[in-house]
């Protein structure tokens, strides 16, 4: 079985609590139905370090020029301030090349606003923070006041739904088993011991 890469874009000021759960589940192969099918990569415009909002120091492994299309699974862009100021647009011309080649993309919170500048929600059903976040688009009509959105190799979410958005994205990946993935939601959306109690059978069976 060849390891498909899941590309994590990093940008200055990236968002620490939305991209943490997306990228253990991906990167954790204990519920994943095939072990070892994904990894995870760090992506950024350059081979600097970058600070997260909370102060972290991140260094990628690639920059957006090395990034490989031919094993990559998905590509996720996390919010920050840059976003609005418009200073991504590197990863945004990446996040083109991803849907070009039929691969998908899952952004959250402000990484929206990228999308969609690069006309990328201009077709597909789509959510973010707040309706008027994303500006002037092609795709306002397709806009959904839902938590997170899922269409056609795009997810979106606004930035306080980081847990729902994982779990479009493992569904999309078909990482875990949509029982497991159910069972792992609840179990992080309310504290359930009855759903960990679901999660960890539904790797057992």
């Amino acid at each position: 079985m060849t390891t498909q890469t899941v590309y994590l874009a990093l940008v200055d000021g990236l968002s620490d609590w939305e991209y943490g759960h997306a990228a253990a589940q991906i990167n954790i192969q204990a519920f994943q139905q095939q072990p070892g099918r994904y990894e995870i990569k760090t992506a950024a415009s350059s081979a600097e370090p970058v600070r997260t909002a909370g102060g972290v120091r991140m260094l990628p492994d690639v920059t957006v020029e090395d990034v490989s299309l031919d094993d990559a699974a998905m590509l996720l862009l996390i919010g920050s301030d840059s976003w609005e100021a418009g200073q991504n647009a590197a990863l945004g011309k990446l996040a083109r090349r991803f849907r070009e080649a039929g691969k998908p993309v899952a952004a959250i919170c402000g990484a929206t606003i990228g999308l969609a500048r690069e006309g990328l929600l201009d077709d597909v059903k789509h959510t973010s923070n707040f309706p008027g976040e994303l500006g002037s688009y092609g795709g306002s009509e397709l806009y959904q006041d839902a938590r997170a959105v899922r269409d056609q190799g795009v997810i979106t979410a606004g930035g306080a739904s980081a847990l729902e958005w994982t779990r479009e994205v493992l569904l999309e990946l078909e990482a875990y088993r949509s029982q497991t993935v159910d069972a792992w939601y609840e179990l992080y959306r309310d504290d359930s011991m009855a759903a960990f109690e679901r999660l960890m059978a539904s790797v057992q069976d």
